[in-house]
This record gives structure tokens, sequence and C-alpha cells, in this order.
């Protein structure tokens, strides 16, 4: 059967999250842990009447407890934040934290001494929980990619395909003088007694320049192995997001033999089997 091209947007899904896809609250917690006593230290902080004089109490006691202090503001500097300091002058964010006059410079700065004396923070480790938690919202879309493969991984699972993901193409010198210098990792391989399946998965839930890039890539990497005796590239992606990058997916439709969707992967399932 030819491959019908508005059937498989027509089974395009909307999402592929689950709830557990919006907080990875394990790595939340553990970020927290990891800075728990420095943040105890800070929260003598809270409430002071005289915050030069406790942040020195601190400083005596261990001023490392100010090298945490980036993430009251929703920052993760590892000395690469950038700021313009009182004289205007740029500095890592983190150098703030390496004396008392630093340190006040921060808190003033930034505005977090008048809600620390003010009292509008209870707890600094509450505090951080909450903002990791926002923080955790950038990871989603690598998220996304993961929880697709997840999906593909628990379809072969189920239907006893064996599988190995994250292969580098260097593992075959054929493959790897078709596609030049650039060393590609797919993320499933599935081989079969005839042939080695290489596998890119990928789902998009939104538009964007990104979509045509990968459609294009593909194009370009597909007629290159499927060249090679043994070989074939499969492409399993899925998302409305495509309907945004329709033409450019019609393309690679019909210069891919094997794509299939989350619908259609059964398809791809029988013939491995």
């Amino acid at each position: 059967m030819g491959k019908d091209f508005e059937k498989f947007m027509s089974q395009l899904q909307e999402t592929n999250q689950t709830l557990d896809f919006f907080c990875d609250f394990e790595k939340i917690a553990q970020n927290v842990e990891d800075i728990k006593l420095s943040l105890c230290m800070l929260n003598s902080l809270l409430g002071a009447t005289d915050m030069r004089k406790a942040v020195e109490t601190i400083w005596k006691r261990d001023k490392s407890a100010f090298n945490v202090m980036d993430i009251l503001i929703a920052v993760r500097s590892e000395g690469k934040k950038k700021v313009l300091d009182s004289l205007g002058q740029c500095v890592a964010l983190d150098s703030l934290f390496t004396s008392v006059d630093g340190v006040m410079e921060f808190l003033e700065g930034t505005g977090l001494a008048e809600v620390f004396q003010s009292k509008k923070i209870n707890d600094l480790v509450d505090y951080v929980f909450g903002i990791e938690t926002g923080l955790d919202t950038n990871a989603r879309k690598n998220r996304s990619g993961h929880v697709m493969e997840e999906m593909v991984a628990r379809i072969f699972d189920k239907n006893g395909v064996c599988y190995r993901q994250e292969v580098y193409s260097s593992e075959w010198p054929a493959i790897t003088r078709v596609l030049g210098d650039d060393e590609k990792r797919f993320d499933f391989i599935v081989k079969t007694a005839t042939k080695t399946y290489l596998i890119e998965v990928n789902f998009y839930s939104g538009g964007g320049s990104k979509l045509n890039e990968v459609a294009r890539s593909y194009s370009d990497i597909a007629p290159k192995i499927n060249s090679v005796h043994g070989f074939e590239f499969v492409w399993i992606t899925d998302g409305i997001g495509w309907k945004s990058a329709k033409n450019k997916l019609q393309e690679a439709y019909s210069i891919i033999p094997s794509i299939y969707n989350l619908t259609d992967i059964a398809e791809f399932v029988k013939i491995v089997k």
C-alpha cells in the first residue's frame, strides 16, 4: 500500500504529556536538599532589624552560606551570569558573595533586603522549593522528547521488539562514510536478521523553525543511510505542531520511505517482527 500523507496528518496527536510531565519533584527536592544547610543559616536574615549585622554574624560563622544566594532570585549563575555593580562595572554575579559589602550590595540591589526585613518570606527552604519548581518548567521542552522516547520504548517492549537506545553512527564504518565527519546519535536501533533500522524519535506539540530544520536534516540523511546495504533510516514523529510545517513534512514524507506516528507505528512493529 502506498503512503497516505493526509491520513498521517489526521492521526497526529495534540499532546503526549501525562501528569508527571510538568514537574520533576524528585529532582527539585534534591536540588533544595543540596543547599538546605546554607538556606537554614540564611533564615536568620528574615526579620533582621540590622541587616548588615545579621550578615556579618553568618559571615563569621560560615561565609560559604552566601554562595547559594543566586537561587534566591531564580538564577543559576555558576560564575557565568554577569551584572553591573553599583559602580557600573560588569562583574560576575557570584563575585558579590565574596565579601560582606558584596552581599549587602546584592541584598539591597535585588530588593531582597526589604523582602527579608518585612518578613514577606517565612522560610527560605520552602521559598527555594517554589523557585526550583518554577525553574523546572524550563526542562519541559527536553522532557517532551524523553516522553516520546519512553512511549516508543513501551510499544517496543509490549510487542517484544528488541532494541538499543542512544547508539552512535560511528559503530558502523559504512554509515560513517556516507554521513561524513558529523557523528550522529540515533534514539533507537532495531536489528533484524536482514536489516538494521536506525531510528529517530520526536514529538512537537507546537510550531517553530526547528521543525523545518529537523525535516530538512532527516530528508538529507535518510537517502544516505538507505543507500547502505542492510540499513534503513526510520523516523517516528508525532504532534500537531507539524501542522505549522506541513509542507516541509510532506516533502520529507515523499523522500523518506519509513515515517511513522504513534498511531501507525504498529506497521513498523509488524515489519521488524
